[in-house]
């Protein structure tokens, strides 16, 4: 894993640009400690930058930004290819010569061979840019899912990209000014929705799409989407379906020239990754795990136990308030965009990071593809209520409307909203994932970004067609929460400690094959195909309550953190009430506050 940056046809100093460049490249260190590298082209208008977290071809020869041998191609690459040795063993029967072992290099003879097309091969994480000095052209790709970050900025024909915002704003062409439609977005779901960003004109460059650059124009293209369907599986061909491909998933996440370990919790979704793994790895495995006092949130105790049935050297941090406390300062100020969640897995990579660890796996994907959320029931049963009730004419609305007015409770006011509005699986889905209302986020986004950020469809949006109410779930899901806050926090907070975490689930051939497979199976209660798929899993894992992997944040922000909050209950133009939501203005206000945004 590493950081990505560069500059496509500026017009500085050749100077100007290298001390942009090496500023990008500074704020890019922590996702790559072992090597770094700065590219100019000839005429000096274009640059790009690297930070490289070594995992394949250790040696020198994987040093980036790489050229090839004509000199015509350069590449700056973050993320990993697990197919590459099958991609390079064709590209060598049709003559290629290689240089290096790494996947970076067969990026680039892929381009070049295929041009945009090339993505298509790749089964992987990624983010990466190739400059063509000869067409004087680039093309910027994001892998299918979202697992790397990407994003750009672009104003007067000058593009600049980087791994990171907080990189991006070392370019001074982007200037540090707080969008007020993403804190409206922030303040709905936790997160900011791609491809807006908290920087005004900074955009991410979508999931499962790739960008090309000429002549100071650029064009965003989709090459993939999720998409759910309806075959005809019977039981046991669901399940054997899905052991093969996570199997196979599980075996190529292991590719790697370092020791891969494992994040364990006390869910299925990472006992199944860990009993998959001893499958195809013979050597002892390590594993991490974070436990808590509170018992109605600690996993440790099952994960120790799991982790002596499969016979790994588990370390775990038993995380209190005071140590809780203690780090979160250095949480904030590692911190990317704000969000509700990230914490978690910030203390869980500093574990892995002081015991030594570079590449980590994650259960992270199983939830959204297997139904393990309550939004697969809630949320259809929310969009056949507001029908229903709207067949009563305007006294829906007006009921709504009375119940987001006079409720107390936060999760009310969201039901009131949507009610009063369209019965849409999206609305329906953010009433049950959301944290603040429309009226409450439109108040405080005047508050933090001095204007109204409102905008239509930012609840109401379109969600494509999908066999069954169910599949569209799991299609937000893995499009909204997963893409937009799990795989974001979890690249930022794992990399904070230049940790590789990877994600077996979410990867473009365990999505399609688990796509084909009908609801019904598919999302049964308690991830029973999972289950049937990897009996290997031990019964007090398989019987044992879903549960989130949360602290008790609600305790310590109202005890031990409470001076931390107070003061932001106490400047809240609106009731904050809940943990999740005090949490939400505290991210803010410190990602405000840290970047200078005004």
């Amino acid at each position: 894993m590493c950081g990505i940056a560069g500059i496509l046809e500026s017009s500085l100093a050749r100077e100007d640009l290298v001390a942009q460049l090496t500023g990008a490249q500074a704020a890019l260190r922590h996702r790559g400690p072992d090597d770094e590298g700065i590219y100019l082209s000839p005429d000096g208008r274009t640059g790009l930058a690297h930070t490289r977290l070594a995992i394949l071809d250790l040696s020198p020869a994987g040093h980036q930004p790489m050229r090839d041998a004509s000199g015509r191609y350069v590449i700056t690459f973050n993320g990993e290819i697990y197919n590459f040795q099958t991609l390079r063993a064709e590209l060598a029967a049709e003559g290629e010569t290689f240089q290096s072992q790494s996947d970076t290099e067969v990026i680039l003879k892929m381009y070049q061979r295929h041009g945009p097309s090339c993505v298509r091969e790749f089964e992987g994480m990624f983010a990466f840019a190739i400059w063509d000095e000869q067409e004087r052209t680039a093309f910027l790709a994001r892998d299918p899912l979202g697992i790397k970050p990407l994003f750009y900025h672009e104003r007067d024909g000058v593009l600049c990209f980087a791994s990171e915002i907080r990189a991006l704003l070392k370019f001074r062409q982007v200037l540090p000014r707080v969008s007020a439609p993403a804190v409206c977005d922030y303040l709905l779901f936790g997160s900011v929705q791609e491809p807006e960003t908290m920087v005004e004109e900074v955009h991410s460059l979508p999931a499962g799409h790739y960008l090309i650059w000429k002549d100071g124009r650029f064009r965003t293209r989709p090459y993939w989407d999720v998409k759910f369907s309806s075959e005809p599986f019977t039981p046991p061909q669901a399940a054997a379906a899905v052991r093969e491909v996570l199997l196979d998933s599980v075996q190529r996440h292991f590719v790697s020239d370092v020791p891969v370990s494992i994040f364990l919790s006390g869910g299925i979704d990472s006992t199944l990754v860990l009993a998959l793994a001893t499958r195809v790895r013979d050597a002892r495995l390590r594993t991490f795990c974070i436990s808590v006092d509170d018992p109605a949130f600690n996993e440790g105790d099952v994960a120790a136990r799991t982790a002596a049935h499969f016979r790994t050297e588990h370390h775990d941090l038993r995380l209190d308030a005071p140590t809780g406390r203690h780090l979160l300062q250095e949480f904030l100020a590692r911190s990317g965009q704000p969000s509700i969640d990230g914490f978690n897995t910030f203390c869980v990579s500093k574990l892995a990071h002081d015991h030594g660890a570079k590449v980590v796996l994650s259960g992270l994907g199983g939830d959204e593809l297997f139904g393990g959320y309550p939004s697969f029931d809630r949320v259809p049963k929310l969009v056949g209520a507001n029908r229903w009730l709207g067949l009563g004419g305007s006294l829906k609305e007006f009921g709504g409307r009375c119940v987001e007015r006079f409720s107390r409770g936060p999760q009310y006011r969201r039901l009131g909203s949507y009610l009063a509005g369209l019965p849409s699986a999206a609305g329906a889905y953010w009433c049950v994932r959301g944290i603040f209302t429309p009226h409450e986020a439109r108040v405080l986004a005047a508050k933090y970004a001095g204007a109204d950020g409102w905008r239509e469809g930012a609840i109401h949006f379109g969600v494509p067609a999908q066999p069954t109410p169910r599949d569209e779930v799991s299609y937000l899901e893995l499009t909204r929460y997963m893409r937009n806050q799990l795989l974001r926090d979890s690249d930022k907070m794992s990399m904070a400690w230049g940790l590789e975490l990877r994600v077996p689930y979410v990867d473009r051939k365990v999505v399609e094959t688990v796509a084909r497979i009908p609801a019904a199976l598919r999302l049964a209660p308690g991830k029973r195909i999972l289950l049937e798929a990897v009996p290997e899993i031990p019964d007090w894992v398989a019987n044992r309550p879903k549960r989130g992997f949360l602290f008790p944040y609600e305790h310590w922000m109202t005890e031990e953190w409470h001076d931390v909050f107070r003061q932001i209950e106490s400047e809240s133009p609106l009731p904050l009430q809940n943990w999740y939501r005090r949490w939400s203005i505290f991210a803010l206000e410190n990602f405000l506050k840290k970047l200078g945004i005004s």
